[in-house]
């Protein structure tokens, strides 16, 4: 379960993905995953979003860290407007703006977070969603590894 919570901060999310097992194969386990989230309440959202650092910010876990790979070489003024941004983005939405940025450099996360502004705040909770659910399968795809292998029994399944 630890491995689980390590891709998303939620123990519920964590638990009830588990409580799937054994997996028929890695779409079985992802749509599983995803199915679990969609189904959160929103308090629980929130406890999954604790677990993410702003973007640009400090961050706390490797995850985080080499998802957020293209922001660390970024210049002091596109910084300084990604922080501008995750504070104006707080005040507006009460949570941390949440993005999948992996791949996505710096610049590319503030175009993202200026336009996400625009949102009322039932779209934005569902495009926050959205993003979740995206991360969380990157985390679950990186923990599983390559997807070379034929015979699921070989291959790594979350504890």
């Amino acid at each position: 379960m630890h491995a689980l919570f390590e891709c998303c901060s939620s123990s519920i999310w964590a638990r009830r993905v588990l409580a799937g097992k054994p997996f028929e194969s890695r779409a079985s386990l992802l749509d599983r995953a995803d199915r679990v989230l969609a189904e959160l309440p929103e308090a629980e959202i929130d406890a999954a979003l604790d677990g993410h650092p702003r973007i640009g910010g400090q961050v706390d876990n490797k995850s985080s860290e080499r998802e957020q790979a293209g922001v660390s070489g970024a210049d002091s003024a596109v910084l300084t407007a990604l922080a501008d941004g995750n504070r104006a983005y707080e005040e507006k939405f009460g949570y941390v703006y949440l993005v999948c940025a992996s791949g996505k450099s710096a610049d590319e996360l503030l175009g993202i977070l200026t336009e996400r502004l625009k949102n009322d705040p039932e779209t934005e909770r569902r495009v926050m969603r959205s993003e979740l659910t995206k991360i969380n399968r990157l985390r679950l795809e990186r923990l599983l590894g390559p997807d070379d292998v034929d015979d699921t029994s070989t291959r790594k399944e979350p504890a």
